[in-house]
């Protein structure tokens, strides 16, 4: 039975139905300042030449590291499960994104 510190730590969360139904998401851009991390979440479709963006998550760093490690957990318990992911096409020093000059 949880003590009296816990019952009142509890978070009560609410999910919208259309927020509920989610957004598929196959194409991201991370941008940062000193003060917060920009991702904006997209789709990139065959036949399509421009990717568009349907979600824009704003965080501080210490919110984006936080994303980060339950990002990691959760990959890592998913890959114990049900084995390594194994990403397409991924080469270790391709560049993504917008390029500064």
């Amino acid at each position: 039975m949880p003590n009296r510190k816990q019952a009142q730590k509890q978070l009560n969360i609410k999910l919208d139905e259309k927020i509920g139904e989610g957004t598929y998401a196959n194409f991201f851009m991370i941008t940062n300042s000193p003060s917060e991390i920009i991702m904006d979440c997209g789709r990139i479709l065959p036949g399509l030449p421009d990717a568009r963006i349907y979600s824009r998550v704003i965080m501080t760093p210490a919110h984006a590291k936080q994303l980060l490690q339950l990002l990691e957990k959760n990959i890592d318990g998913f890959e114990k499960q049900h084995g390594e992911i194994k990403v397409q096409g991924q080469t270790d020093n391709k560049s993504v994104g917008f390029k500064t000059t």
